[in-house]
């Protein structure tokens, strides 16, 4: 008879991330960085100090994005586990450290999608061999090089149909950022959770820790309903103040502690350094390699830059009314998109019922705002959703970052992962998911993993859970690039896409297997290089300048109205700096 390790009674209080990582990680270990809305951010920087260089360490997290760059700069890392690499600020895009993933550099690379990612933290949690999932389609290239890991059974009641298993997802530690711990190793966190606390229960040695603050135990006593790690899973602990920066987090103002926004100006910095190779080290060494602590990491940002990031911010003078939108230029290109999108869910809404908005990142979550607004306008309400755990978002006008804590502030329900992807999409039959796509073929079939030369996009995130199980939209851009006659990597599957949204009009079919047509049409504007004269001359010569789609154009084809001054007045409000212009 074999006997469970002796662990001890309280967890080991550390000086610092530093100390703690290099107190128990080993080269070689896989280390989980659990995501809320954030990252434990300040030890994934220990991390990479602590192993740069080596090329040992397996991690798995939701998202490389922001300040995780620092693990493809550091070198401490051989592979990663994830649904998404690349930029999520200001929009959704590619970052050039990654060009050559594919080929496994700068380290290797497991992808899924967040929702079969978050099932395979739960079953290791839950101690279960196998989780089931309606994800990662047989259709989909997501499902190759994963043989000890994806298998697809037939169904034991129906022989016609197969059964998807994914194997339990079991790192060695997990790394969590919360709002507070007791010195007994209770840790509080307050929702959106993300993936929650599975990968907690999932790790086979534990969880590291670190907080905003280590408060008494009496207060952690006060609010057990907001413990969310016990302390028997947490085997070291730290204080680090603004351990997610430069990603947010909300306190609730527990325990007197200040929550914080994410630090846009930042992110941007990461972004920009990023597109060059010298650029991108020389941040790397001033915020990461070059920096002795958390400590000094806080000393580099400065007291005013951190009081500026506090949310809600403290009492003051009353703020001013934002000015009106300027509605005195013609819509872009980008906007005549948007618009048509948000006009397209707004229809299928009204048409067909639809309670629930799933809004994928991109130009795609700001149509889905749009539309809930419209529709708003005209009485009817509709629920809009974001993967990480926001439900009936009321998304605040000025910000366009769909994860942001202002509408998270906003929203009526904050869940997780599982709770969104799973109950609000993928359980109900009255959700419409709208996303966008890189590149999409004559069956909306969705790519946006890999170019066709070869480098790296962004990866699945949440898009391959929405395609697979419930009614989608499809928001991008038509240019012969990206509507594609043959796809180079099959991310998404087309099964459940109704309708594509370009920025002339909108291509409609009848049904999964029938061919799309032009079905509403709107005079394409200047943009993407094309200048007023280089315009196609009618929707056929749209359809064939402007993709590389072999499709018609419907027999009662609807002229679009012009894009109005109320809703470009809407856009605008909502997206005062042209983000998404």
């Amino acid at each position: 008879m074999t006997t469970a390790p002796v662990r001890p009674s309280v967890p080991h209080l550390a000086a610092g991330p530093d100390e703690l990582v290099r107190r128990f990680v080993r080269e070689g270990d896989h280390v989980h960085a659990a995501a809320t809305m954030s990252r434990p951010n300040a030890l994934l920087n220990a991390v990479c100090r602590a192993f740069a260089g080596s090329r040992s360490l397996t991690v798995s997290t939701t998202a490389v994005h922001s300040s995780a760059h620092a693990l493809a700069l550091s070198g401490a890392v051989r592979k990663v586990i994830t649904g998404f690499v690349g930029d999520t600020f200001p929009s959704p895009r590619p970052n050039r450290l990654y060009r050559e993933l594919a080929d496994g550099k700068p380290f290797e690379i497991e992808m899924w999608s967040l929702l079969s990612y978050t099932q395979r933290l739960m079953a290791a949690a839950l101690g279960q061999p196998f989780a089931t999932t309606g994800s990662m389609l047989a259709e989909t290239d997501l499902r190759h090089g994963k043989e000890g890991s994806l298998h697809l059974v037939a169904h034991p009641e129906d022989p016609e149909r197969s059964v998807t298993l994914l194997a339990p997802l079991r790192p060695r530690f997990t790394l969590f950022h919360g709002v507070c711990a007791d010195r007994r190793g209770n840790v509080v966190a307050v929702p959106p959770l993300g993936e929650g606390a599975w990968a907690a229960y999932a790790a086979t040695e534990g969880v590291l820790a670190s907080v905003e603050a280590i408060v008494d135990d009496e207060v952690i006593a006060a609010m057990p309903d907001r413990v969310v790690i016990p302390a028997a899973r947490v085997l070291g602990l730290c204080e680090a103040p603004l351990g997610a920066h430069p990603q947010s987090l909300r306190t609730g103002r527990l325990a007197g502690i200040d929550g914080y926004l994410d630090d846009y100006a930042f992110l941007t910095d990461i972004v920009s350094a990023c597109k060059d190779p010298q650029t991108a080290a020389a941040w790397y060494e001033q915020w990461v390699g070059g920096v002795a602590s958390h400590a000094e990491y806080l000393e580099r940002l400065g007291e005013q830059r951190r009081a500026a990031l506090v949310f809600p911010a403290p009492p003051g003078p009353p703020a001013q009314a934002p000015a009106p939108a300027d509605v005195s230029t013609a819509p872009t290109e980008q906007e005549q998109l948007i618009v048509l999108g948000a006009r397209t869910v707004a229809e299928l809404v009204r048409e067909r019922g639809y309670d629930t908005l799933l809004a994928g990142i991109g130009t795609s979550h700001m149509s889905a705002w749009l539309a809930a607004r419209l529709l708003a306008r005209d009485g009817i309400q509709v629920q809009v959703a974001a993967e990480l755990g926001l439900q009936s978002m009321d998304p605040e006008a000025g910000d366009v970052f769909l994860f942001s804590q202002r509408h998270a502030e906003r929203s009526q329900m904050l869940t997780g992962v599982a709770e969104t992807l799973g109950g609000a999409v993928a359980a109900n039959p009255r959700c419409l998911g709208v996303l966008s796509a890189a590149e999409i073929d004559p069956d909306a079939n969705i790519n946006t993993t890999l170019l066709p030369d070869g480098r790296w996009i962004t990866g699945s995130g949440g898009a391959n859970d929405i395609a697979s199980s419930v009614d989608c939209v499809v928001i991008a851009v038509a240019s012969p690039r990206r509507y594609v006659p043959r796809l180079t990597h099959l991310t998404s599957p087309g099964l459940h896409v109704r309708d594509v949204v370009s920025q002339f009009g909108r291509f409609a079919r009848t049904g999964p297997g029938t061919p799309f047509e032009l079905t509403s049409w709107l005079p394409p504007v200047a943009g993407r290089g094309r200048t007023a004269e280089d315009l196609p001359d009618g929707p056929e010569a749209a359809v064939r300048e402007l993709t590389g789609w072999d499709v018609g154009v419907g027999r009662f084809l609807t002229d679009e109205k012009a894009v109005t001054t109320e809703e470009l007045a809407l856009l605008r409000t909502m997206d005062p700096e042209g983000c998404y212009r």
